[in-house]
């Protein structure tokens, strides 16, 4: 497992509990759920959003799409778009493209994660490559991100 280490350091000095899940390769939010056997709106994934020329990242279910027009009104600025994976891929260098952590913290990064992230009480999400996971209280996840919450998405 290539699993982002800045995340497994920074949760080992905070001294939070997780578990990581091995699964055969995985590349979209609904092969990792399948893959991991893990329900879809148990795991979390990262958008990287570009909010008036900031990076940013959305965190939803899997089983969700970011509404652009939320997120607009709740960020309140004027232009946010998807990024390409080109603009973001630099940000994330410890990482396998497409499975970062959503911990935005841990890049310079503000966060939102949808209502429907906190329903659980546990998260699960990638965690630096494609053929792994990590599951964690998701009250030590807000603690330590302090993601803005709001409603920004729509089941797909």
């Amino acid at each position: 497992m290539a699993i982002c280490s800045r995340l497994t350091k920074f949760l080992d000095e905070k001294k939070v509990r997780y578990v990581l899940i091995a699964h055969s390769p995985a590349y979209t939010a609904a092969e990792v759920a399948a893959s991991a056997h893990v329900k879809g709106k148990e795991l979390v994934k990262c958008v990287m959003i570009n909010a008036d020329g900031k990076h940013m990242m959305a965190v939803t279910t899997s089983n969700q799409r970011v509404n652009l027009q939320k997120l607009r009104q709740v960020l309140g600025v004027k232009e946010a778009r998807l990024e390409t994976e080109e603009e973001f891929r630099e940000l994330f260098e410890d990482c396998d493209l497409g499975a970062m952590p959503p911990f935005g913290s841990l890049y310079g990064l503000p966060v939102v994660a949808d209502e429907t992230v906190y329903r659980d009480r546990e998260i699960a999400f990638n965690c630096g490559d494609h053929t792994s996971i990590m599951r964690m209280d998701f009250e030590d996840f807000e603690k330590l991100v302090q993601p803005t919450r709001a409603d920004i998405a729509d089941l797909h």
